[in-house]
């Protein structure tokens, strides 16, 4: 926002907060383990997903928010016009309603399970010689590194550490004292243990412990008992992410946080039943939490090993509980035999993963490290596999003497250690490793190729969507562009010569890089559209949309009857359908079997449209305060294989729901509507290019928006 922003002067009744838009995100994943389409085992998965997001959840965005109630107690969300205490209060009244929720799909996906013979047991469900496996398994494998502590007035309190397994337990001795047991579930223990000859029924580690609690504290009885997780803030990163709303220099608030706040304090307290109100006291005692910050919660509070269940079962019953696997595959028009160079000169590449396989990319890479004309390899990196075909082929390249440049973002949340390893190897390869712009995250996915031939310099310029990542490739929907343009190739080059000097301003013919270069073009394009009316057209795919600037640019857009389509995944700050505010804007959420996560920018009808794709979300912290790239779209064959995604996945009816006007969401399902999954569609055709002649640009379809917005605002046509 501008400097002289005043929030009095802000139009909320078309904008939401972003922390409650995130967990509307987070319930439709949830509702996705209630979908009986899928598996019984991805059901379950879906149980775990949501649930690791809101771990994160707590400890990033609710730990951010209580660092800024520190600092600024009167800062206000510019969509919203609520403090920071305000917006935990209206967090903290959401989630209780999520955790019943999830309560109620978790019981009946195990259910679901039970019926093949998988099953979460407790130890009193266990048979005689049931009980006699698992208590063998308890005294060789769990008891010798069990390490019970009783808290009482001569006891310190011990530290719970983020997010770990106890079990808690009420005691008292022979005199009625009371006191507090504590038992960490060892990281060494399993995380479950599969009853010996059966199918696949199982006992959770801390249910093992829970059984013996009573046997570890001496003189004391346990009167009760749970297990309990905490969680802590962990933002410990300091990004700008805490701060996303806000314009003042972001240092000078690191500065006075460091000053200000309770490292790790904790946001939230989970425990696994109810409890009495003596052994309640103590628990929030120790954690340090306050009533509204305690979460009952029946479901396993930690779900991580859901993922590891398969390999436990038959093949037969694995399969028969899970996704079909499917195999990404080569572009028809690809040939992995010939060279990726040559191809790519006669035209752009467009690779739509996960159902296009990121092997032509590699081809492309490993071609450049022993070709004789490649003089240089350059990239930007900010996530990697945990084995990264991608760095061998660039250490290979600079074994080989090709100059090879990898600007290696140090600052990926989660992914730090990671990233420090991957940049030592690199270094001992002979890499040159560069650790992007300080206060400034490079985002950006940009692979440069550079070759020299009888003095003439040539390149194919790579730019995608997600990170050069073989694992996510796999799991995420993204685009990878490859072609062989030189002004493209141009511009590609400066890029990385201006993160060598992190000048930040640089200036390009073809790239938009941000901070600067993105957000301006966008509003631009926007500007042209609000010019056309009613015959001006917005499509817009992202993970979220949170840049003020942006939304009000959109809904000025949808008040000169632009018409605006947004597939939105996450977080959406924009209510559309507001009576004379977005009646013109229509937001679309897909949550499926693949994580949506490809950006494209579409404005205008037909061949005229302005096309581009991108690392950046419409979030304040990527347009303004990270490093990243947008990529315009010539190729005729690219532009249409762009037109059919945006075309299907507005056509969804299964996987995609509509935003309504006051944020919640609705299946896009109608009576007689024939079903179609966007991501089934493609794994069924991954919308091979065809290299056929070129065909005249079409419109995206606008004839159905109408009726469509109608639909979903339940306006009955005259």
């Amino acid at each position: 926002m501008p400097e002289d922003f005043d929030s009095r002067q802000l139009n909320y009744s078309y904008t939401q907060n972003r922390e409650l838009s995130w967990l509307r995100f987070n319930r439709r994943v949830l509702e996705e383990a209630s979908g009986l389409e899928n598996p019984p085992l991805e059901r379950l998965k879906f149980v775990s997903i949501f649930g690791s997001n809101l771990d994160e959840f707590f400890m990033v965005r609710v730990g951010s928010l209580f660092d800024i109630m520190q600092i600024y107690p009167d800062q206000v969300d510019n969509k919203t016009g609520l403090n920071a205490a305000e917006q935990l209060d209206r967090i903290y009244e959401h989630v209780p309603e999520l955790i019943n929720l999830k309560a109620e799909i978790y019981a009946g996906v195990m259910e679901a399970l039970k019926a093949y013979g998988v099953e979460d047991v407790e130890y009193s469900d266990l048979t005689a010689s049931e009980r006699k496996y698992v208590a063998q398994y308890y005294k060789t494998r769990i008891l010798p590194i069990l390490s019970p502590m009783i808290i009482g007035s001569h006891h310190p309190a011990p530290h719970l550490v983020n997010k770990k397994l106890y079990i808690a337990a009420l005691l008292q001795n022979k005199k009625g004292k009371s006191a507090l047991g504590i038992i960490a579930v060892p990281n060494a223990v399993a995380p479950y243990v599969k009853v010996e000859g059966t199918d696949m029924r199982y006992i959770r580690s801390e249910n093992i412990i829970l059984r013996w609690a009573g046997t570890l504290f001496g003189d004391y009885d346990v009167v009760e008992s749970c297990v309990i997780s905490v969680t802590r803030n962990a933002d410990l990163s300091f990004d700008d992410e805490k701060f996303d709303d806000s314009d003042e220099d972001i240092s000078n608030k690191m500065m006075k946080l460091l000053r200000k706040r309770n490292m790790l304090s904790a946001v939230r307290l989970e425990i696994s039943r109810k409890v009495s109100e003596e052994l309640l006291a103590m628990l929030k005692n120790i954690a340090g939490v306050r009533p509204h910050q305690v979460f009952i919660d029946s479901c396993p509070l930690h779900m991580g090993y859901v993922y590891s269940l398969a390999s436990d079962m038959s093949d037969y019953k694995a399969r028969a509980l899970q996704y079909e696997p499917y195999a990404p595959r080569i572009p028809e028009d690809y040939d992995p035999k010939s060279s990726a160079i040559e191809q790519i000169r006669q035209g752009d590449r467009m690779l739509f993963y996960p159902y296009h396989s990121v092997e032509p990319f590699l081809h492309l890479l490993n071609e450049a490290a022993d070709r004789p004309d490649v003089v240089s390899i350059k990239i930007t990196i900010y996530r990697l596999a945990s084995s990264s075909k991608i760095v061998q082929a660039l250490s290979r390249a600079a074994q080989n003497g090709k100059e090879v440049l990898v600007l290696m973002e140090l600052r990926a949340r989660f992914d730090e250690a990671n990233n420090v390893a991957w940049s030592r190897l690199l270094e001992d390869a002979g890499c040159q490793v560069i650790y992007g712009i300080e206060d400034f995250k490079c985002h950006s996915k940009v692979c440069l190729i550079t070759m020299k031939n009888r003095g003439r310099v040539s390149y194919i310029t790579q730019i995608g969507t997600g990170n050069y990542n073989e694992k996510t490739n796999a799991m995420y929907t993204d685009l990878s562009m490859m072609c062989a343009s030189d002004a493209l190739g141009e511009d590609a080059s400066a890029y990385f010569r201006n993160m060598l000097i992190s000048k930040l301003d640089g200036e390009y013919e073809e790239l938009l890089v941000a901070p600067g270069g993105i957000k301006s073009t966008i509003l631009r394009h926007i500007d042209e559209q609000i010019a056309k009316g009613s015959e001006g057209y917005i499509c817009i795919k992202a993970n979220s949309v949170t840049e003020r600037e942006v939304l009000d640019k959109l809904r000025e857009a949808s008040i000169a009857g632009v018409k605006i389509e947004m597939i939105i995944r996450g977080i959406c700050c924009l209510l559309p359908g507001v009576p004379g505010e977005t009646e013109n804007i229509e937001v679309t959420s897909i949550v499926g079997r693949y994580l949506e996560h490809a950006r494209i920018y579409w404005f205008g009808i037909g061949e005229e449209a302005k096309v581009y794709i991108s690392s950046a979300d419409l979030m304040t912290r990527n347009l303004n305060r990270r490093v990243e790239v947008a990529c315009p779209v010539y190729d005729p064959e690219a532009r249409e294989m762009i037109r059919k995604i945006l075309e299907i996945q507005l056509s969804d009816n299964v996987k995609a729901s509509f935003m309504q006007p006051d944020g919640s969401y609705k299946r896009k399902r109608y009576p007689g509507m024939t079903p179609l999954d966007s991501q089934y569609e493609f794994m069924k055709n991954p919308l091979h290019h065809k290299r056929s002649e070129p065909q005249p640009q079409k419109a995206l379809p606008l004839d159905s928006f109408k009726q469509r917005l109608m639909n979903f605002l339940g306006i009955k046509k005259k």
